[in-house]
């Protein structure tokens, strides 16, 4: 089992930044990549972000490549996801999740999730 906790949602005026966290534990070497995807009311959940738990290596969505930043630290505890220029159409409930497959942009992939952290941009 892989436990996820995502924190640092909140209301953002677009233009600003925000800093999402995702904290992980327990079988985390099982962990081929962490995700972050997003929901918002009436759509499906989407895929933002992603990163390869050994090598580093990222993929972004085309909606937010070159605005949001996904790193790891390197204990391998912990991902996060920088969001500048927050636009208004990002306000979503954001998720961390965790996979051991290769299909790192395939939610159905994704084994473990965190509860979601709100995130709110304002215009």
């Amino acid at each position: 089992q892989v436990q996820l906790v995502e924190s640092g949602g909140g209301l953002v005026r677009a233009g600003d930044s925000l800093r999402l966290s995702c904290a992980a534990s327990g079988r985390t070497f099982s962990i081929y990549a962490l995700g972050w995807f997003r929901q918002s009311p009436g759509k499906e959940r989407e895929f933002v972000a992603s990163i390869q738990w050994s090598s580093g290596t990222s993929l972004y969505a085309d909606s937010v490549k070159g605005r949001f930043t996904i790193s790891r630290d390197n204990a391998k505890t912990a991902v996060y996801l920088q969001m500048n220029s927050p636009k208004p159409e990002d306000t979503a409930l954001y998720y961390c999740a965790a996979t051991s497959t290769i299909y790192v942009t395939d939610r159905s992939r994704y084994a473990y999730w965190g509860q979601g952290t709100q995130v709110t941009v304002s215009s």
